[in-house]
């Protein structure tokens, strides 16, 4: 695991650290802090995050969200009149990494709970940890439905892929009018393959056409050749249901090759980096989120963010690490005790929460039901499209769909 100095720790999160900060290195680095501390025992929660790595800001942005909502509490009392105190590893991106995060965190940190992980794959990783050792894990962002299925330790507070397919694959036709998709997916991520396979179904029962279908793997930077091959299909739209370093890229090469169709991405592409990478080839694209930063229900929560962190906007990642934190604490407020199976119980009886990315009640899956948004890339800039409804049950929706075929 990598060693984070105390200096990147800092540069990470200068305007949060504002009182005391420990630094530990266990077999890797950590960084440790509770603020406006009362005077009881600290409570310790765990947090697993790429803040390095090909998706650092995914890391880095849910951070600082977990971290300001443990300011808040604290500066209120913290927990029954004791601290929280947050201990993040970087697992570097890497899968292995994140489940010797999360054990050591269990093992030699003690927490009462942990926190994570954005990618699916990670936190399939880390969630294999939680379930076996007894210690609850609330993961902000992750939607792959394998992360939380079988596991009654592992909780979420996002949508998960089957609905985010069904409202992309429906904004994609009924709002759109698209009746021709490309597909472009990651063939070793667990998010971007169950992203496409949940589309297709949607997509075809909708009474679209998948007219292309590419693959590439973690880390290319090459995409001309299945590019090339998606050209020749003239499809409408291009689905690449990856990462924000793999979208802005993507975006690039497609203009290049004389591609105008735009491209369209799930919550994997919520980063500022997009326009970084993509700059004027993005424009135009549309992707899933759970928030954006123009919906009137995200102002009081961006102003506080701003002021936190010099100026600074939040993404959707930020909203979510700040709200799996305050499920964290409200179950932990109500449990009798803050071992893992009282605590695992409180935190599946949490029910119309309101966080900043809109209410939460966790279901009989350890699931989250919250409507979409669709946003649109316009001057490198997300601006809310669309909000797309949950339906609820989705196999009858399909059902339904395939009937009337």
């Amino acid at each position: 695991m990598l060693i984070t100095p105390l200096e990147h720790t800092t540069m990470l999160h200068r305007r949060t650290l504002l009182s005391s900060i420990a630094v530990a290195a266990v077999l890797g680095a950590a960084s440790s802090f509770s603020l406006a501390a009362p005077a009881a025992d600290p409570i310790k929660v765990g947090h697993f995050a790429s803040l390095t790595g090909a998706e650092a800001t995914f890391g880095q942005s849910t951070d600082k969200g977990i971290r300001l909502a443990v300011k808040e509490i604290n500066a209120a009392g913290g927990i029954n009149g004791r601290p929280v105190e947050l201990i993040t590893y970087d697992n570097q991106g890497k899968s292995q990494e994140a489940g010797n995060a999360v054990l050591r965190l269990i093992t030699q940190d003690k927490v009462v709970a942990v926190l994570g992980e954005v990618a699916s794959s990670r936190s399939l990783a880390g969630g294999q940890v939680c379930q076996e050792k007894g210690v609850p894990m609330i993961s902000p962002s992750s939607t792959n439905p394998r992360v939380t299925k079988g596991r009654d330790y592992v909780f979420r507070v996002c949508f998960i892929d089957d609905f985010q397919a069904y409202a992309l694959a429906k904004f994609c036709k009924d709002n759109l009018k698209f009746t021709k998709a490309a597909i472009l997916y990651d063939q070793t991520e667990d998010y971007s393959k169950g992203l496409r396979a949940e589309f297709t179904k949607f997509y075809t029962a909708l009474g679209g056409t998948i007219v292309s279908e590419q693959t590439y793997s973690g880390g290319d930077n090459d995409f001309s050749a299945q590019l090339t091959s998606i050209r020749a299909t003239d499809p409408q739209i291009i689905f690449a249901p990856g990462y924000y370093t793999a979208g802005g890229n993507i975006a690039i090469q497609a203009r290049k090759l004389g591609i105008k169709a735009p491209l369209l991405g799930g919550d994997g592409w919520d980063s500022s980096q997009l326009a970084a990478i993509g700059k004027e080839a993005i424009d135009g694209s549309y992707y899933s989120n759970h928030s954006a930063p123009d919906q009137p229900q995200m102002q009081e929560f961006i102003a506080k963010f701003r002021k936190e962190y010099g100026g600074e906007t939040p993404d959707a990642l930020t909203g979510l690490g700040y709200d799996a934190m305050l499920v964290l604490a409200d179950a932990m407020k109500r449990a009798k005790s803050l071992d893992g199976p009282t605590l695992r119980d409180a935190i599946a009886a949490t029910k119309d929460l309101k966080g900043v990315t809109g209410s939460i009640t966790i279901d009989s899956e350890r699931n989250t039901k919250k409507p979409i948004v669709i946003v649109q890339m316009k001057k490198g800039q997300p601006s809310w499209i669309a909000d797309i409804a949950n339906p609820g049950d989705l196999k009858k929706v399909l059902e339904d769909l395939k009937a009337k075929k």
